[in-house]
C-alpha cells in the first residue's frame, strides 16, 4: 500500500512511522530542514531503547510520487488550502485522504444530513478551494488523540495515547473504513471505528476551544488558567454555548463542563499548541477552533457572546504579531 504523509511534524511523523511498521511503502511531501533529515536520516521514532528509523520517500513536489492509497494530511488549519492544491497529483479514484488535525474540517456538514446537509463553512474554507482541491468522498474522518513531540526536523518523539477515532462524514460503516482502521491497529494504534465522526470531532473541539485561546492571549500553562477562578467560569460559560450548538446541529455532548475541565487539570502544566504557535511566530488555528464554533452557533441560531469575546480578542492579539490576517 502507498501512504503518503504531508506535514511531516510529531502526529505526521508518529502515524507515518507505523505506516512503514505496517508495511506501507511510505513517502513524504516536505521542504527545508525536514526535507534534508527525511532524505538521510530517514523518519526517525525515539524510544526507550534508543532511535529507530523507517525508510521515506521524501520529495518536494508531490508530483514525484504519482497517485497514492492513502494520504495523510497533518498541517495546521492555515496551511490546508495552499497543501490541498498541492495534493491533486497524489489523488486517484479510490485514494483516501485523512486529515489527521484539529478543528472544524471543511467537510464537516457533507453526508451529515439534516437541515445543515451540505452547508459550506466560510470561516474555514471561504472560497471553496479545499472542497474543489480535495472531493469530499475521498475524506476519512479523523479525530486524534495522540500525544508527541518533535524535537528537530524528521525525529518524533511518542507520548501519551494511541487513539485514533475513525468514521465516514456519511456515518457509513463502508468496507474502506473497517480495512482503514485494521490498517491503523497494524500500525501501532487503537483505531476505533465511529458511526458519527462529526459528533468525536465537536467533543474534542468542546475540550480545547477555550484553553488553546486564552493561553495565546495570556502566555499562561492551562493549570494556571484553571486555578483562576475568573478564567475558569468564563471557560465554562464558553463551553455552554459550544454544548448548546452541538445539541443543535446533532453533536449532543454528555459530560458537563465541570468534568471536562477536571479531566484538563490532569494534564497539569500544560503548554497548549497554540500558546506554541504564539511564541514561534507561527499562524494561529483560531478559525477551525473558535470562528467555526461562531458561524455554526448563527447557522442554528445560538446566541455566542463568550464565543464572540474570546474570538474578538484573541483575533486581534493574533492580528497584531501578524500571526492572522487582516480585514
Amino acid at each position: 500500500m502507498k501512504a503518503c504523509v504531508y506535514g511531516m511534524g510529531a502526529i505526521g511523523g508518529l502515524i507515518g512511522y507505523g505506516l512503514a511498521e505496517a508495511g506501507c511503502e511510505l513517502s513524504a511531501v516536505a521542504r527545508g530542514e525536514t526535507l534534508a533529515a527525511l532524505r538521510t536520516k530517514g523518519l526517525r521514532l525515539r524510544t526507550g531503547d534508543g532511535i529507530a528509523a523507517a525508510a521515506v520517500r521524501a520529495v518536494e513536489n508531490p508530483a514525484e510520487l504519482g497517485v497514492q492509497d492513502l494520504v495523510v494530511i497533518a498541517v495546521k488549519a492555515p496551511a490546508l488550502a495552499a497543501v490541498a492544491e498541492r495534493l491533486r497529483p497524489l489523488l486517484g479514484e479510490d485514494t483516501i485522504v485523512l486529515p489527521a488535525m484539529n478543528g472544524v474540517p471543511w467537510w464537516f456538514f457533507q453526508g451529515f444530513g439534516g437541515k445543515f446537509e451540505g452547508t459550506v463553512l466560510r470561516s474555514v474554507d471561504p472560497e471553496s478551494r479545499i472542497a474543489r482541491a480535495i472531493p469530499a468522498d475521498r475524506v476519512m474522518g479523523c479525530v486524534v488523540h495522540l500525544g508527541a513531540s518533535s524535537p528537530e526536523p524528521g525525529l518524533v518523539l511518542a507520548g501519551p495515547g494511541r487513539r485514533l477515532i475513525l468514521g465516514e462524514p456519511s456515518g457509513i460503516g463502508t468496507k474502506r473504513l473497517r480495512d482503514l482502521a485494521e490498517l491503523l491497529r497494524k500500525a501501532g494504534f487503537e483505531a476505533e471505528i465511529t458511526g458519527s465522526i462529526q459528533r468525536e470531532i465537536w467533543y474534542k473541539l468542546w475540550g480545547n476551544m477555550t484553553m488553546n485561546p486564552i493561553s495565546a492571549l495570556t502566555g499562561a500553562t492551562m493549570d494556571r488558567i484553571l486555578d483562576d477562578p475568573l478564567l475558569s467560569r468564563f471557560c465554562l460559560g464558553v463551553m455552554g454555548e459550544a454544548k448548546r450548538i452541538g445539541e443543535s446541529i446533532g453533536c449532543p455532548i454528555d459530560q458537563s463542563g465541570e468534568e471536562r475541565l477536571g479531566i484538563a487539570r490532569k494534564l497539569g502544566a500544560f503548554k497548549t499548541s497554540m500558546l506554541q504557535d504564539v511564541e514561534s511566530g507561527k499562524p494561529v488555528e483560531l478559525d477551525a477552533l473558535v470562528a467555526s464554533v461562531k458561524e455554526i452557533g448563527e447557522l442554528a441560531g445560538e446566541s455566542t457572546p463568550g464565543i464572540d469575546a474570546l474570538l474578538g480578542l484573541a483575533r486581534l492579539m493574533a492580528r497584531t504579531r501578524g500571526l492572522y490576517p487582516e480585514g
